[in-house]
């Protein structure tokens, strides 16, 4: 599984990161994975941004507070936005590679290196 925080949707990074994960969507199932993206915006925004930005092609869901301290992607310069940071989950539950880094640039193809690497 890929579980991937972006800081806000609509922005034109996320929104750049969402189309990338949109496109690599099929390389993804293929390799076995899904992919989940998550942020601190409320889940009426995050459903106008799956259906707009993310094309309906996976999931979206609100980092709780809670799920925001769980995986340490709580932003400590701008409260109530997450951090660019991207995990590869494992199917034994462990997870097997982070990407943090504010540049989306690399999440996609370090995060489906890494999918395919677990095979």
């Amino acid at each position: 599984m890929v579980l991937y925080f972006f800081p806000k949707a609509f922005t034109s990074g996320c929104t750049a990161e969402a189309h990338a994960f949109s496109e690599s969507i099929g390389d993804f199932k293929k390799a076995g994975a899904q992919v989940i993206g998550m942020s601190a915006d409320d889940l009426k925004t995050l459903h106008d941004f799956s259906a707009k930005e993310c094309r309906s092609a996976f999931p979206v869901a609100t980092a709780t507070p809670q799920i925001q301290k769980e995986y340490d992607v709580a932003w400590a310069a701008h409260p109530g936005i997450t951090t660019r940071t991207s995990y590869v989950i494992g199917r034994n539950g462990k997870v097997a590679m982070v990407h943090d880094d504010l540049d989306f640039s690399q999440h996609v193809a370090k995060t489906l290196a890494a999918v395919k690497a677990l095979k």
